[in-house]
């Protein structure tokens, strides 16, 4: 897993959301950018990370973070996840993990003994200019929001 390097742009993509909406990064230069990638729609710690960040989804669109989060669901899936959860941002599909493996984050893991590939819990914080401000890796679940936010207020 080779993750881009701070300062450079940001892999480019374009991805359909939970409506079947094409999403293009290049479309949202001009405005903070927080790319989330998280394993599996509906499960545990997944629900925990999308219910903080849609519980502070004021504070982000104060400081005008657009927010994503980037996970192998289907469109459909994820429709059921921002119903399910009322999730007040946009969720992307990245069905065969390309955007996943652009930015590194598609690898080998472990879970209950057992091995396989999948994607790893990571966040980019673009800046207005589509560059990478900071990854956050690993990520707190439960403090997510608030990481993203304190660094943002210290540094962006």
């Amino acid at each position: 897993m080779t993750l881009p390097k701070i300062g450079n742009l940001a892999p480019l993509f374009s991805l359909l959301d939970q409506t079947g909406t094409e999403h293009a990064l290049k479309a949202y230069r001009g405005k903070p950018v927080l790319l989330y990638f998280y394993p599996k729609a509906l499960t545990p710690g997944c629900t925990v990370q999308a219910c903080s960040l849609r519980d502070s989804q004021k504070e982000l669109a104060k400081r005008g973070i657009q927010v994503f989060g980037i996970s192998p669901d289907a469109p459909k899936l994820l429709a059921k996840f921002v119903e399910k959860e009322k999730l007040n941002f946009t969720l992307l599909s990245d069905l065969d993990h390309t955007v996943a493996d652009k930015y590194g984050v598609w690898g080998p893991k472990k879970f209950m003994g057992r091995e396989y590939d999948g994607i790893h819990r990571v966040s980019f914080l673009l800046d207005k200019d589509g560059r990478l401000q900071h990854i956050f890796q690993p990520v707190n679940t439960k403090t997510h929001h608030a990481d993203v936010l304190a660094w943002f207020d210290a540094n962006g």
